[in-house]
């Protein structure tokens, strides 16, 4: 397939930069794929298209501070200079070491040492650049776990996606409700439409929730470049699901109940544990499912996201979903209606 079958033109004002409050007060865009169907709603009233017993599957992952801007010293012989120097968190290699991207690279050379301190001098966190591949740095902190992540949230800034320009004051519009396990550069965004209270009203009618576990990390962003997608190398992302949510899963599927990913991340868990028997396995493990359109389908059917990028894997996915024809109609509806694009902030419901 061409790279060009998934590109729209988007007017810049659609790119929404700030979240709608509250949560769910944000446009719902429902494709009904019995007739391809187009219609609209207030997210809020979702409880009305959701019936008992329908499964909702959530990503548990959180977003964290990955994202560091500084002034390093340099000195060479003949003055001494600041500059300008950004790294960004993008796996854990082990409990104290990241796989890192950083910039600009020729001032962050291997073994390089770093220095954090407080307003009162006191040294929190120090490091060094152990190995360097590619564009890859992989540092060594002097801090790892819960020390880690705490010292992150209070020095570090939250990696909004490049199209939001503006600074989020509150970083928990950037967090689910369901987010728990740390280690995701981006969120889910498709769950930030949700608020307690409406999650509370759907379990009260008989919805099911369902937790998976995917860590987004920074390649979501990346557009596919190949002309001819097939050849496009998809990333790699962590991923997990327990045996107990599996086995559920599993004899949901069987009595045909309607399970329904909320955000593209859920789809590749479960379709990455999938046989071809429609059996959901579990472990932990790292996925590269890259699904476009022709995929066969082996345990979703439905999709609760966001509008996604032009040329984007995500983009790709959907319309694996409902066919490009499908996707490129219900994103020109979305467009002359002036719904929100991107993370923040109006969804769409593949029904």
């Amino acid at each position: 397939m061409k790279l060009n079958e998934f590109y729209y033109d988007l007017p810049q004002n659609l790119i929404a930069q700030a979240p709608i409050e509250p949560r769910d007060n944000s446009k719902l865009l429902i494709l009904e794929k019995k007739n391809w169907n187009i219609s609209q709603t207030i997210f809020s009233k979702i409880e009305n298209y959701l019936w008992k017993n329908d499964i909702l599957i959530i990503n548990k992952t959180k977003t964290i501070n990955a994202r560091l801007f500084w002034e390093l010293d340099i000195f060479p012989k003949w003055k001494k200079q600041i500059k300008n120097v950004e790294i960004f968190l993008h796996s854990q290699i082990s409990c104290d070491t990241w796989e890192c991207l950083g910039y600009p690279w020729k001032n962050l050379k291997i073994w390089r040492n770093i220095r954090f301190f407080d307003e009162n001098k006191n040294l929190i966190l120090n490091w060094f650049i152990e190995k360097i591949w590619e564009m890859w740095r992989y540092i060594k902190f002097d801090k790892s776990w819960i020390e880690f992540f705490e010292i992150i949230e209070k020095i570090w800034e939250l990696p909004l996606p490049p199209y939001i320009k503006w600074k989020l004051e509150n970083k928990q519009r950037y967090q689910t409700i369901f987010a728990k396990e740390n280690w995701s550069v981006a969120s889910p965004t498709a769950w930030l439409h949700f608020t307690k209270e409406l999650i509370e009203r759907l379990k009260s009618s008989g919805v099911i929730i369902e937790e998976v576990l995917l860590h987004i990390w920074v390649w979501t962003f990346k557009p596919v470049e190949s002309e001819d997608i097939t050849n496009h190398q998809m990333h790699s992302e962590f991923i997990e699901l327990k045996k107990e949510v599996a086995e559920r899963l599993n004899n949901y599927k069987k009595s045909w109940k309607n399970i329904i990913a909320v955000w593209t991340t859920s789809i590749r868990v479960l379709e990455s544990f999938c046989n071809e028997n429609w059996i959901l396995s579990y472990w932990s493990k790292k996925t590269s499912i890259f699904i476009y359109p022709w995929y066969k389908w082996k345990f979703i059917n439905s999709l609760i996201t966001n509008f996604h990028l032009p040329y984007s894997t995500l983009l790709m996915l959907v319309s694996a979903l409902a066919w490009i024809e499908n996707i490129k109609n219900a994103y020109e509806y979305a467009i002359k209606n002036e719904f929100s694009f991107f993370s923040f902030w109006d969804a769409m419901w593949i029904k």
